[in-house]
C-alpha cells in the first residue's frame, strides 16, 4: 500500500471525506480499509433499480460519490488507502488553542502539534476556559484530539495546517 507524497486529501469533497472517515474509524470494517472497498460499500446502499440509474444519470448537481470514487480509483488505484484521502482538520475548540499559540508573539517558530500538545498539557486549555474564549466543558477532549493528530501526521507538522474555518 502506498502513500501518497501529495495532499490528495485536498483533492476529495467533503461528503465523500465524511463517508471515508466513517468507514475507516468504523470498528467492524476490515482494516485496512482501501478505496475499493468503500466504494463496494456506497454501491450497496443504493437499490437496485437506482444503481443503474445513477450509473447512467446524474441526479446531483455535482458529481456523484460513486463518480467521485471511481474517479479516485482510476487515478490512485484500487488499493490505496481510503485514510490518505480523509480530510483532517481541527475541532472548533482545538483550532482556538492552535490561533492562540499561532497569535503568541512571543513564539520565534510556528507551532507544531507536539508543541500544541505541551500547551494543552502546560494549562492553556484551562487558561483559555478562564478567559472564556473556552466553554468549561470544551477543554475536556483537547489532548486526546491532539493526541489522535499527532499519532497520523506526525509530532512535527505545523498545528496551522489543521485550522478549521467555519
Amino acid at each position: 500500500m502506498i502513500h501518497h507524497p501529495i495532499d490528495v486529501a485536498s483533492r476529495v469533497s467533503p461528503r465523500l471525506s465524511e463517508l471515508l472517515r466513517s468507514r475507516v474509524n468504523d470498528p467492524d470494517c476490515e482494516q485496512p480499509i482501501t478505496l475499493v472497498m468503500v466504494r463496494r460499500f456506497l454501491a450497496g446502499l443504493l437499490p437496485v433499480d437506482f444503481r443503474e440509474a445513477e450509473r447512467l444519470h446524474h441526479f446531483d448537481i455535482d458529481a456523484s460519490l460513486l463518480d467521485e470514487m471511481d474517479a479516485l480509483i482510476e487515478e490512485y488505484g484500487e488499493t490505496a488507502l481510503a485514510v490518505d484521502f480523509v480530510q483532517a482538520s481541527a475541532s472548533e475548540q482545538l483550532s482556538r488553542v492552535i490561533e492562540t499559540l499561532v497569535n503568541d508573539e512571543n513564539r520565534e517558530h510556528p507551532p507544531t502539534l507536539s508543541a500544541v500538545k505541551d500547551a494543552i498539557v502546560s494549562g492553556l486549555g484551562v487558561r483559555l476556559v478562564g478567559e472564556g474564549v473556552l466553554d468549561e466543558d470544551e477543554d475536556d477532549t483537547l489532548l486526546s484530539e491532539i493526541e489522535a493528530l499527532i499519532e497520523q501526521f506526525g509530532a512535527d507538522t505545523l498545528a496551522e495546517d489543521y485550522l478549521r474555518y467555519e
